[in-house]
């Protein structure tokens, strides 16, 4: 079946076989470069290893059928890269050593970008519950989570001392 996406903010189509996985068609699929970010790890929608973002909202890929992308647009860790947000969220996991084996980074910043620039369009901050709340579905096994919340949490009050400048430029 062909299937038409905008991933990562290209139009790209692809043949996929009846049943594949988003997962499978972004990993394995003809396109070209493969999103090799999109970690396969449980393939039962339970670590987040696989999450992307299916039209804004994250999603974990190895659960969503390929065929339900259709006409969507998907976005990958490679398409967030030079974003600013996710810089600052990169190097805030950087500086908070909250990267460890990194097989799960590419999900978890997905999952915080998300949480992040949602928050930036709402003007407001997001707290450490609502941090961890993001990463409900993004199991790390080596890092425990303080130090990508910690991360998290200082993009966050940056992002804060932002608006405030802004606000009294205004």
């Amino acid at each position: 079946m062909k299937i038409a996406v905008k991933l990562n903010g290209r139009n790209r189509e692809w043949e996929a076989a009846p049943g594949a996985t988003l997962l499978s068609v972004l990993r394995d699929g003809p396109q070209e470069p493969r999103m090799t970010s999109v970690k396969r790890g449980c393939e039962t929608g339970d670590c987040g290893a696989c999450t992307v973002l299916l039209d804004g909202q994250p999603v974990n890929s190895c659960v969503v059928a390929a065929a339900r992308a259709h006409g969507h647009a998907v976005t990958t860790i490679e398409g967030l890269l030079g974003d600013p947000l996710m810089t600052m969220l990169q190097a805030a996991l950087v500086e908070h050593a909250a990267v460890q084996c990194g097989y799960c980074s590419p999900g978890m910043l997905v999952s915080l970008y998300h949480l992040l620039r949602e928050c930036r369009a709402a003007g407001t901050t997001p707290d450490d519950h609502a941090i961890r709340e993001a990463l409900t579905g993004n199991l790390c096994r080596c890092t425990g989570y303080v130090k990508p919340v910690a991360a998290a949490a200082a993009v966050a009050a940056a992002l804060a001392a932002m608006r405030s400048t802004e606000a009294g430029a205004r």
